[in-house]
């Protein structure tokens, strides 16, 4: 800056403090200004961008207690006293930087377009976040995620569910668990994780599935073992099977269906926004533990009747090595 500003420029009165303002009082006022003029604020509007410039060149100088008393120094011998920028003043012989050890270069009086940040007082940094590229400022960020975890039923992941989780500040925070869910899925409760400059973060909750004692989950499917008798599986039968809806539907079990063998009943699995699975029964042959004579001899005329039938004929064969 060439002594000519010192003289025309009063720093006081652009930061809006009176001569004798403390150095707190200083910082304070212009801390408030940069945050209301800063370019970054009001794009595209040169006031606020030469705003800037002067609020930031008055707080440079009056923030350093050794600047701030030659500036009071020069600004006192009034306006009769003329410098130039480099070379012999105009009055008393002696340029403005040998005065003042070259103190204001042209960081300072550069008149150019662009603002060299790199000028600013440390106390900039603590306003805007640090580092800076001419105009530029860090974006504001979201704060972090928080992560939190809870369990629920096997129903509750199916139908769907809201659960309430309790801060240690006593605050109770509602997640909405959707229906379908799988376990070891996050649900997003948006606005509740930490603070940040951007707005708070999310909360992330990990949710765990209760194990259902007849329902098993397959993807999207639902997997169950029905048992049957021996007669069903060997002569075929209708038989009827409970869903997740708590209704049942009646299941075809073809003749000569082997234990083991897994039927597929469409749409009664899961359902989700996309998606509605399938309900997989599996059959489970069920051997009779006591018999009548009459079933016992029924079995032995079955027997006899199939004498001429052997499953294990190809044993040997697949067995050899």
């Amino acid at each position: 800056m060439a002594s000519q500003d010192w003289v025309d420029k009063d720093f006081y009165a652009i930061l809006g403090v009176s001569k004798d303002a403390s150095a707190a009082d200083i910082k304070k006022e212009y801390r408030k200004l940069a945050r209301k003029h800063h370019p970054d604020q009001n794009q595209s509007d040169p006031a606020a961008e030469k705003k800037f410039k002067d609020i930031s060149e008055a707080y440079s100088v009056l923030s350093n207690a050794e600047d701030r008393e030659q500036y009071d120094a020069v600004r006192a011998m009034g306006s009769g006293a003329r410098f130039s920028a480099g070379g012999a003043g105009a009055q008393g012989g002696a340029g403005f930087d040998d005065m003042f050890g070259g103190l204001f270069n042209n960081q300072r009086s550069g008149r150019n377009s662009s603002f060299d940040a790199s000028g600013l007082p440390p106390e900039f940094a603590d306003i805007f976040g640090g580092a800076y590229q001419g105009y530029q400022q860090p974006r504001p960020t979201k704060g972090a995620d928080r992560q939190a975890q809870t369990t629920i039923s096997f129903s509750g992941s199916i139908k769907g569910t809201t659960i309430g989780l309790k801060e240690p500040s006593g605050e109770v925070i509602e997640v909405r668990i959707p229906a379908g869910i799988k376990d070891g899925q996050k649900v997003r409760v948006r606005g509740k994780g930490q603070a940040g400059s951007a707005g708070p973060g999310d909360l992330m909750v990990a949710v765990h599935v209760k194990a259902h004692d007849f329902f098993t989950r397959d993807g999207d499917n639902i997997r169950i073992h029905v048992p049957v008798t021996f007669p069903e599986a060997a002569l075929g039968a209708d038989i009827t099977v409970p869903t997740l809806d708590a209704e049942s539907v009646k299941v075809r079990i073809p003749a000569g269906t082997p234990s083991g063998r897994t039927l597929r009943v469409k749409g009664k699995g899961i359902k989700t926004a996309k998606t509605t699975g399938d309900l997989l029964v599996t059959v489970d042959l069920v051997t009779p533990q006591k018999l009548s004579k009459e079933a016992e001899q029924a079995v032995k005329d079955f027997a006899a009747a199939t004498a001429d039938g052997d499953p294990r004929a190809e044993l040997a064969a697949k067995a050899k090595l």
